[in-house]
């Protein structure tokens, strides 16, 4: 397995190059001038042209790649053109926040849609079967934004159970030290503090993860069906084997690779397409901050952004292949 491990670390090296290829010149394609955005259409011809010297932006784009590379073959991710802060530390509360929203947003698909989908399978054709496949295919439909507005509509200013944006109360903020407020919360002691946290997550994570879960769930349900119809799962029933026991100890371990794989691609696409739903929520995740990088065209930002974004999907791509073996003993990685 640590050979299979190595090499695939290795190939991580030419996806990620050709990562940066694409979004190089797709972001220099756009149109748009970034020295103009900073100063604005009324600045002076020359103090565009001094901003674009600069920032290096006047040199061909082969040079000004070249230079991106050789400073991210030293562990620098670069400077912003707008905030001419180093984007390593810069990026990473919002990448801490998308990454805290997204856990969140998994850990709710994951519970709900594989013990929905297990359920379905166990009363196939009944009337939870069809009512849970019914949300399931409701969910998938069902687009962010509106979930979303719906959710702050009745629970934040209808019911007001929970606030409608945010990650925390802006008159009791965080003490930050990982960045993740749930920890940082802890880690500082204060239970009301967390408490407050948590309600925060709870609408953007349930629209996140909404999704995934009917996905999951209709995934589950599918791998599952196949599994107790095999001929092991006749003998256990034979054997007098509580239904839970079966379900849950035979049948649900060699039916997860498939439910494995969808949330390990689920996690990866929530991790870099929550946009929506931290716009919605005012969510200072990565996904707004890459986009108002877009908007102003800070091509460090955006290259960089996207490209912590490509590295962590890779790498959770990577972890789900390693955790089929411990799914599964048959599998062997050489």
């Amino acid at each position: 397995m640590l050979n299979y491990t190595i090499r695939r670390l290795l190939m991580l090296i030419p996806v990620l190059l050709g990562m940066t290829i694409i979004v190089f010149s797709i972001i220099h394609a756009i149109p748009g001038d970034p020295a103009e955005v900073i100063l604005g259409e009324k600045a002076s011809n020359s103090s565009k042209e001094a901003l674009r010297k600069e920032l290096k932006l006047d040199q061909p784009l082969l040079v000004q790649y070249g230079d991106y590379l050789k400073k991210l073959a030293a562990g620098d991710l670069g400077t912003s053109i707008r905030t001419r802060e180093p984007i390593s530390a810069e990026i990473t509360p919002y990448l801490a926040a998308t990454l805290e929203l997204t856990l969140v947003a998994m850990a709710f698909a994951v519970f709900f849609g594989v013990n929905a989908g297990i359920l379905s399978a166990w009363k196939q054709n009944s009337w939870f079967d069809y009512l849970s496949m019914l949300i399931a295919l409701i969910g998938v439909s069902m687009p962010i934004f509106w979930l979303g507005l719906m959710e702050q509509w009745l629970f934040a200013l209808e019911l007001k159970w929970l606030p409608s944006i945010g990650r925390m109360n802006a008159r009791d903020p965080v003490e930050s030290v990982t960045s993740l407020y749930l920890i940082d919360s802890l880690l500082s002691g204060r239970a009301d503090q967390f408490w407050t946290v948590v309600k925060h997550l709870i609408l953007p994570g349930i629209a996140l993860g909404t999704i995934p879960m009917a996905i999951i769930a209709r995934m589950t349900r599918s791998s599952m069906l196949e599994v107790l119809r095999s001929d092991y799962i006749r003998t256990a029933k034979a054997k007098g084997l509580s239904q839970m026991f079966i379900i849950y100890k035979h049948a649900l371990r060699n039916a997860f690779i498939p439910v494995l794989t969808v949330i390990g691609l689920q996690f990866g696409l929530l991790l870099g397409g929550a946009v929506l739903t931290e716009t919605i929520f005012a969510w200072p995740g990565v996904g707004r901050y890459i986009f108002d990088a877009i908007a102003s065209r800070d091509y460090p930002v955006i290259q960089s952004g996207i490209l912590i974004i490509a590295f962590i999907f890779v790498l959770i791509n990577l972890l789900v292949d390693l955790l089929y073996a411990a799914v599964d003993p048959r599998i062997n990685f050489k």
